[in-house]
């Protein structure tokens, strides 16, 4: 599935993950977290990131987020592919 990998200090970058939980997981660094942000879009993280001590990454939408973060699309219940329109958006912040 492809997603918006964000990790601290660096920018976010698109890559290919397995739909699986082990695999979401482990790309958080912990148990997920799941921060709607848009009717086709969420925010997963560690849920336990700033607990830990994990690296101060960003705030989004009033919320502060530690340890890498993740960009995904969703339909219903079910995690899919970042939309196109949101990579180009991103695309264009971080190439500013």
């Amino acid at each position: 599935m492809k997603v918006i990998k964000k990790e601290p200090d660096k920018f976010p970058e698109v890559v290919d993950i397995p739909n699986e939980l082990d695999a979401l997981q482990e790309a958080v660094g912990g148990y997920i977290e799941v921060f709607p942000v848009a009717t086709d879009l969420v925010i997963l993280c560690d849920e336990e990131g700033r607990i830990d001590g994990k690296p101060f990454n960003c705030n989004l939408c009033g919320a502060d987020f530690c340890g890498t973060i993740m960009f995904v699309g969703v339909d219903g219940e079910e995690f899919t592919d970042v939309s196109e329109r949101v990579v180009r958006l991103f695309k264009d912040l971080w190439e500013k």
